[in-house]
């Protein structure tokens, strides 16, 4: 599982490769919580949020995902149920969510 879109490190090092700015948000929901856990893409300039589900109680084991800007890009949560981050990121893309947020990437000698 450690190449599954439903792994934060594995989902944020693939919206990191393609130059978003991730910040992990939060990833210790309730075990009865259908959310998985929460990141936020290129804080202060898109700032979309999207929190992964898991285990929903449907046929197919396909994780979704709630992607949410408060409504200036996406329609307010807009829902995506798929394996692939090619998805995931062609959305984001398609979207005009930027690839190349410098606003909080580190500096080189930061690193």
């Amino acid at each position: 599982m450690k190449n599954s879109i439903q792994n934060l490190s594995y989902f944020t090092k693939r919206l990191r490769d393609n130059n978003f700015i991730v910040w992990k948000i939060f990833d210790g929901y309730n075990i009865g919580d259908p959310r998985k856990w929460t990141i936020l893409i290129n804080p202060g300039y898109e700032s979309v949020y999207i929190t992964c589900y898991v285990n929903e109680e449907v046929l197919e084991n396909y994780p979704s995902f709630i992607i949410n800007d408060g409504g200036i890009r996406f329609n307010s949560n807009i829902k995506i149920k798929t394996k692939s981050m090619e998805v995931i990121i062609n959305e984001l893309i398609t979207k005009g969510v930027r690839m190349d947020s410098t606003l909080f990437k580190k500096e080189d000698n930061e690193k």
